[in-house]
């Protein structure tokens, strides 16, 4: 259970009064209630209860600070020290409270999942799949997280994908839920790793990446993107292996790669220049220009951008006549359209994947990643 890797301790302090007895009690209870949720909060939360736990057991940090390159380490005890002198009774309160918002909103969830939904997929956590009017819906599912891409997600949204191009749908439409279409890949994937365990981390993402992409790039039926927000990284890359991608005016898209010491992915090293030009690539993939959804249309990597207000009903009406078209056809079509590419396509995902390996492990690229987390510490 998730609950484990947080390694909280059991606790024994010492009881002065009535009202620290009642302090206390509440604060026992809530760690007993932290370990019975079923679902991961995210690491940003559990840093959360990791620092309050600390500063309600051990008072303000007092523990030297680790290496920079130790991001696990150096996580909590950022967390940890930027609780200041906090006082112990205070810290025991707020872990309480976090714990209970925790248990309130799980079980909230879970009144939610006991609803029935039409032509809802069962055996997702981080993406919700459903089928309608001959359209399978891939929905990120993680808005509190502005839909960051984990690991697990990488999985269902494989799972999601081989079970589309068989299923009776038509069409796949492939959108986020909340505000955000897709921040890209959860940098906390990177944090999991100790330091000796880089090399092997590196080279399972890489060759997990490749997986994930070559689904797309092999996906049998028509894919469109429906951009409901803004599209970060990977989330903007995989657009250039989408038919179709139809984008609220709210939306942005932005690939900063090189600003985390990392390179392109998604085939876009190769699609980019041939959708935009060498000149607008560039300054997309080298530069991490963000474009809004007029610039990404006018560009050719959106295909039409509609106002945020009617977005909704806009496109799932026409997507709704797209899917009444025979079905066989539009594949048929497709692959017409497509084939041709694959094989370069796959070469070109191969290449970017074993050269994104190389820069994981670079100095360069752990520094970037420390630096990104360090500023995001001090918001």
């Amino acid at each position: 259970r998730w609950a484990q890797a947080v390694c909280i301790p059991a606790i024994h302090l010492h009881v002065t009064a009535a009202a620290m007895q009642v302090s206390q009690e509440d604060f026992e209870k809530a760690q007993e209630q932290l370990k019975l949720l079923k679902n991961d909060p995210g690491n940003e939360t559990k840093l959360k209860l990791y620092a309050l736990f600390k500063q309600a057991t051990e008072g303000p940090c007092n523990s030297p600070k680790p290496s920079m390159l130790d991001f696990v380490k150096k996580a909590k005890w950022d967390a940890w020290n930027s609780l200041g002198n906090l006082s112990q009774d205070n810290a025991r309160q707020k872990y309480a409270e976090l714990v209970s918002s925790l248990v309130s909103a799980e079980s909230a969830d879970q009144k939610k999942d006991d609803s029935p939904h039409e032509g809802r997929h069962d055996g997702y956590e981080t993406i919700l799949v459903t089928t309608k009017n001959n359209i399978t819906k891939i929905t990120f599912n993680r808005p509190d997280k502005k839909n960051a891409i984990n690991r697990k997600m990488y999985g269902e949204i494989i799972k999601a994908l081989e079970e589309a191009g068989k299923d009776d749908s038509t069409i796949v439409v492939i959108t986020g839920n909340g505000d955000y279409y897709s921040s890209g890949n959860d940098l906390n994937n990177f944090t999991s790793a100790l330091v000796g365990e880089m090399e092997k981390m590196a080279k399972d993402a890489a060759v997990s990446l490749k997986g994930f992409v070559d689904h797309f790039i092999d996906f049998p039926k028509p894919l469109i993107a429906v951009v409901n927000g803004p599209a970060i990284g990977i989330s903007v890359t995989l657009l250039g292996l989408c038919d179709v991608v139809y984008a609220s005016d709210r939306a942005t898209f932005q690939t900063p790669f090189t600003q985390l010491g990392q390179s392109p992915e998604g085939c876009s090293s190769y699609l980019f220049p041939k959708i935009m030009g060498i000149a607008k690539a560039s300054e997309v993939l080298l530069f991490n220009k963000k474009l809004t959804a007029a610039e990404a249309c006018a560009q050719g990597l959106v295909t039409e951008v509609f106002p945020d207000g009617t977005f909704q009903k806009e496109v799932w009406k026409r997507l709704e006549a797209y899917a009444s078209n025979p079905k066989n056809s539009l594949a048929a079509t497709k692959q017409l359209l497509r084939s041709m590419e694959k094989e370069k396509l796959h070469a070109v995902n191969s290449k970017e994947c074993e050269v994104l390996m190389e820069r994981w492990l670079s100095k360069e690229c752990i520094s970037a990643i420390a630096r990104f987390f360090n500023q995001r510490s001090k918001l």
